[in-house]
């Protein structure tokens, strides 16, 4: 909530620089509206983005208490003065906006307001939201507006920063989208080829344990032990894909119970046991925890699918400043050096990547036969 008017240059650039800083569309939207709430003085302040079938698809408001926002009920339509803002794109002040014709009410448990500024949100020539303020906290003029000319030009500036910052966490959650369904893609790649190929040696084995059975009941027996051994591979494969081509829950639970899920489940789906602990971190920023994420089960998946380890420990921790993921398995490990001489990464380009890629790194350890540790670092948290 805000705390008072705030003025001058100092001001507006301190509301310009929380809206940059910002990548989530939901984010951006709240600092836009306590902004505005905030640098024009004013009772309330919302900001609406509209659909495309005459409701809006976003709408934030600050100056309500969460206990009336729900009492209200459902979001508003596209119609009175808001539909004015948003179709003919142009401000809006009002000495009294129950007195304008366009006016057409508020449900029962809605707060009462009188004087009213509201500004469209332009990109180039589409208006992507509407922005307004009621309740000026200032005396209000006999039978005038509490907003001023100043109020609706500093309005306009802050309009205008927030079109451009819209428009970014936009373009963020798009290419956040296309990273997922890339990852999405190549999962369900792997999933048919490591599937694939078990259920044909499965095939194969069993049609040689039926051609031994009258003839060699020993040898049969043995064939048919393979077959119970490959169907719990192709078992777990599935398993694990599931797994990972599930959504993660980041939006809702966080990284620490995201991570804490999946371990669970992959401990349920794999022989290997694995564990999961976290120690004093907090939440960081979604571009962070989408790639601890990310790495934590590109490394889970090379532990479980190709070292042969009994134990995997995955932990979360505070390093001075900063955020450590740490996989940790006993398995056969691996020479990095011949790793990268011989063109196969393991994951391993794609996690520096994934690292570097949120101002953090990621450090490596292993041998032959002394299992693997991989660490990432992040800042914050």
């Amino acid at each position: 909530m805000s705390q008072g008017p705030r003025s001058g240059l100092a001001a507006v650039s301190s509301a310009l620089l929380a809206m940059s800083r910002h990548l989530e569309v939901r984010d951006v939207l709240k600092t836009i509206v306590a902004s505005a709430r905030e640098l024009l003085d004013a009772q309330y302040a919302a900001l609406g983005v509209p659909d495309d079938h005459g409701g809006f698809a976003q709408f934030v408001v600050d100056g309500v208490g969460e206990e009336q926002w729900k009492a209200i009920g459902p979001l508003p339509r596209q119609h009175g003065i808001l539909a004015a803002m948003l179709h003919d794109a142009r401000p809006e002040r009002l000495a009294d906006v129950r007195e304008d014709p366009r006016f057409e009410g508020w449900p029962s448990a809605h707060p009462e307001m009188s004087d009213f500024l509201g500004l469209p949100i332009r990109d180039g020539d589409e208006v992507i939201g509407a922005l307004f303020l009621a309740n000026k906290n200032c005396a209000k003029p006999a039978g005038g507006c509490g907003f001023t000319e100043d109020d609706e030009e500093l309005l306009a500036i802050l309009a205008q920063h927030a079109a451009i910052a819209l428009t970014n966490a936009r373009l963020y959650e798009r290419s956040r989208e296309l990273t997922i369904a890339e990852e999405r893609s190549r999962l369900a790649h792997e999933l048919h080829d490591a599937v694939s190929q078990k259920l044909f040696s499965l095939r194969l084995t069993a049609q040689a344990a039926a051609a031994l059975v009258d003839r060699d009941p020993s040898r049969a027996k043995g064939e048919l032990q393979q077959v119970a051994a490959l169907a719990a591979e192709a078992a777990d494969e599935l398993r694990a894909a599931v797994v990972e081509l599930r959504p993660a829950a980041l939006d809702e639970d966080g990284l620490v119970a995201t991570l804490r899920t999946q371990v669970q489940v992959l401990d349920r789906a794999h022989s290997a046991r694995v564990t999961f602990t976290s120690h004093g971190v907090r939440a960081l920023p979604a571009a962070q925890e989408e790639a601890l994420l990310r790495v934590a089960q590109e490394a889970l998946h090379n532990a479980l699918r190709h070292s042969g380890a009994e134990h995997v420990d995955v932990t979360l921790h505070k390093r001075g400043p900063d955020t450590v993921l740490r996989i940790t398995d006993d398995g056969s490990g691996f020479d990095p050096t011949a790793i990268r001489r011989a063109g196969r990464h393991l994951g391993l380009v794609s996690m520096r990547d994934r690292a570097s890629g949120v101002g953090g790194s990621l450090t490596v350890e292993s041998a032959p036969g002394k299992g693997t540790t991989i660490e990432m670092e992040a800042p914050g948290g």
